[in-house]
């Protein structure tokens, strides 16, 4: 029995981002729009795309084009590689300009909001002519950035699971709950669990690693968590307790900068998973640019020089 001989596929970066665009946007014209190319054209592309791959990647509807399952599939692809060709651009042109090289850091909230200003500015004075790229993030989101390979250091909340590469112990926090100061638990010093799953949590999105812990908490007593609102950001969490649409639980620095004033009371969690650790991964040494292994060494170096 013959096997089929391996799809030769032929694209170029133009075809990538229209694939994309027509995606994004439901149609073909629109696409061509964006990218300034002439509908006719744009249309022959996609059709040669699709001929390469001998799969329909767009179902044809009456008001514009869909993905379909395989279209799906090879988004994801075709999104990475728009990426990688330009971190490869970004790259080149920080040598070009005398830099040592672009660091990307994929990095949680409450890691961004806690620690990174402090430990930026630290690489920023050890490793002059290193450029940081930080992209913000839930810890999920981290986990699959690492994976894909979209960035060189990652940053998460430990208790989300082993990644299949170096990690190491970076910082350490504890969540509080914030509620409104009228609010019935505001007069306590410390809650439980119990109390915090009495009332509606604003929560953040989901593969936040704060919503996850809830969740697995919640489940393990047999409760259901109520989650009325999912927001994208703690100023966004803070706005919604303000106006008394629920309770919410986040770090308890980030609490006290930005839920602070007198409108709002911050209570301890007697529990021990509001403690967290976070831990820094990459990949392996042999693997990591001389750049980012300068910049891993300093942000460790950083836990004692600015403690949590």
């Amino acid at each position: 029995m013959n096997e089929a001989a391996p799809l030769r596929i032929h694209f170029d970066l133009t075809t990538l981002r229209l694939f994309i665009a027509t995606a994004e946007l439901g149609g073909v014209t629109k696409a061509a729009q964006r990218l300034h190319l002439a509908p006719a054209a744009a249309s022959r592309r996609i059709q040669e795309f699709e001929a390469q791959f001998q799969l329909p990647l767009f179902r044809r509807l009456p008001h514009g084009m869909a993905l379909t399952d395989a279209g799906r599939a090879l988004l994801a692809h075709a999104r990475t590689m728009i990426h990688t060709t330009a971190r490869m651009q970004d790259d080149a042109a920080s040598y070009l300009h005398g830099e040592k090289g672009v660091v990307r850091i994929a990095a949680c909230k409450s890691v961004v909001l806690q620690f990174l200003p402090t430990d930026i500015q630290r690489c920023a004075i050890a490793c002059p002519g290193v450029r940081i790229d930080l992209q913000e993030m839930n810890s999920h989101g981290v986990l699959q950035a690492m994976s894909r390979g979209l960035a060189d250091l990652g940053i998460y909340e430990s208790s989300l699971g082993p990644i299949d590469m170096p990690t190491q112990p970076y910082r350490d926090d504890r969540l509080v709950v914030v509620t409104p100061r009228g609010h019935p638990l505001a007069q306590r010093q410390a809650v439980r669990l119990a109390d915090i799953l009495a009332y509606g949590v604003i929560a953040l999105e989901e593969g936040s690693a704060i919503s996850i812990n809830l969740e697995r908490q919640a489940a393990d007593a047999n409760r259901v968590l109520r989650m009325p609102i999912r927001v994208g950001s703690f100023d966004s969490m803070t706005a919604m307790i303000a106006q008394g649409l629920g309770i919410g639980v986040m770090p308890e620095a980030v609490a006290a900068t930005i839920a602070g004033g007198p409108a709002f009371a911050r209570l301890a969690i007697d529990a021990p998973w509001a403690a967290r650790s976070f831990v820094l991964c990459h990949p392996p040494a042999g693997a990591l640019p001389s750049a980012a292994q300068s910049i891993v060494q300093v942000l460790l170096e950083s836990q004692s020089a600015n403690p949590a």
